[in-house]
């Protein structure tokens, strides 16, 4: 079982968007080998839900939303996870820093991925959750690319 971890600033837009993306891309295709959760690197927004423009945005795109509420990165998911997917190079070295470095190169930039080796835009700060949405897209379809099915 493969376990995936997204994370971001305040575990409410880009983290939790790409949790509730990926949930689906998996579920549409049949992997149950794949678990996903996500988390935040700061204690700002613990325990609320999903940023209503970013729910909004994946409404609107047909992707459920479930019941997430927003939690804090802990030391311990660095062994509960085999991938830690950052959204941008703040959040890159809050991971290492919160997990005590990266020994088993588990870190990873989630566009990166699909070489492109930029971040994903707050759309906290932007505002462009359109472009969000694209993005993660992007960088999701690389990530399962490189993640076989376990059979």
């Amino acid at each position: 079982m493969t376990k995936i971890l997204f994370i971001c600033h305040g575990n409410i837009c880009r983290s939790a968007m790409a949790e509730s993306m990926c949930r689906q891309l998996l579920a549409e295709a049949g992997r149950e080998d794949v678990v996903v959760d996500s988390a935040a690197t700061s204690r700002e927004e613990i325990g609320n839900p999903m940023y209503p423009p970013a729910q909004a945005k994946l409404t609107e795109k047909g992707v459920a939303i479930g019941d997430h509420r927003a939690r804090q990165l802990e030391a311990a998911d660095y062994d509960r996870y085999d991938w830690l997917i950052g959204m941008d190079e703040a959040n890159m070295r809050n991971i290492r820093r919160i997990c005590g470095g990266d020994p088993a190169g588990k870190v990873h930039l989630l566009l990166a991925l699909a070489d492109e080796p930029r971040p994903i835009a707050d759309p906290w700060y932007t505002d462009d959750f359109e472009t969000t949405y694209r993005d993660l897209a992007r960088g999701l379809a690389a990530l399962l690319a490189q993640i076989p099915a376990e059979g």
